[in-house]
């Protein structure tokens, strides 16, 4: 059976020439990452004593854990909020009553157009002026309420298309078995649309993470602007953003590398529930064979 491909698959010049192009454009990339580092340890920015400082006590304490601190809470808060806000609002689209699923799209489009440094902004002094909440916590509520509103915005529209892209056999089977349309999108075809689309999820996650240093612009001590002040201070800047951007990473691989474990151990159980069973029959020596 012949197999369509978009591309022939490369010959032998083709190979040689790829495996060239990936030899120089390595060299290349060493070159210039040998040459920066070059440059900066020709401005002393190598030196032991401008990472000593960040490998202290009072590096630690005072600045980095409580900013890491900080920016987890908030992106804890933002995060459970913003799946919470995403799937009512993803089923309020999906909903078969029109008011409810005009309202939903309305509201899922404004949180979506509207820069989330302008909600924070405009949260920060709106909540401050207002005096409803103390003002130590404004900066951190300000923070949580527009990632979530952004973020819960982009994750219900995520719903909606995983939703949408289910084979529509699962709706009619679902609606063969006397389910109604709502039962059938929590029962049948949201669970299916949230293991698909785990990996849209986990991306967004990892931006309420990032997203969560402009609560710098709101006075909201986050680990990259507690990072900053303490290489401002220290005369060290380089170092400590270098030091908080391997932390990000970490922090994000390991998220990744969670949703990951998740999405296998769904996928088994989803296959291990789907395997056909056989039964075995036995008859009686001289009776008819059953059908």
């Amino acid at each position: 059976m012949s197999q369509a491909v978009l591309f022939d698959a490369p010959g032998p010049r083709a190979r040689r020439n790829i495996l060239i192009a990936n030899i120089v454009g390595g060299a290349l990339i060493l070159a210039v990452l040998g040459l920066v580092l070059w440059k900066l340890g020709q401005e002393g920015q190598l030196g032991a004593d401008r990472w000593a400082s960040l490998f202290t006590s009072n590096a630690w304490l005072n600045f980095l854990l409580p900013g890491l601190q900080n920016t987890l809470v908030a992106a804890f808060y933002s995060i459970i909020l913003a799946v919470v806000f995403g799937l009512v609002f993803g089923l309020g689209r999906l909903s078969s009553f029109g008011p409810i699923r005009w309202l939903a799209s309305a509201v899922v489009e404004f949180f979506r157009a509207v820069p989330v440094l302008i909600m924070m902004i405009a949260l920060y002094f709106g909540l401050g002026l207002s005096q409803t909440i103390p003002s130590a916590s404004v900066p951190l509520v300000s923070v949580v309420v527009a990632l979530t509103l952004y973020n819960g915005s982009v994750i219900a529209e995520l719903v909606r298309s995983g939703v949408f892209g289910l084979p529509k056999g699962q709706r009619e089977a679902a609606a063969a078995i006397g389910m109604t349309h709502g039962t059938s999108l929590r029962l049948v075809e949201l669970p299916q649309a949230l293991i698909a689309m785990l990996p849209s999820l986990v991306s967004q996650f990892v931006v309420i993470l990032k997203d969560s240093a402009l609560g710098a612009i709101i006075t909201f001590n986050e680990f990259l602007q507690l990072s900053r002040q303490f290489g401002t201070g220290n005369g060290n800047m380089l170092q400590a953003l270098i030091v908080c951007a391997a932390v990000f990473i970490l922090i994000n691989w390991l998220l990744s590398k969670a949703a990951d474990i998740v999405a296998k151990r769904l996928s088994n159980r989803t296959a291990g529930s789907t395997k056909p069973t056989t039964t075995l029959v036995t008859t009686a020596p001289g009776a008819p064979p059953t059908a």
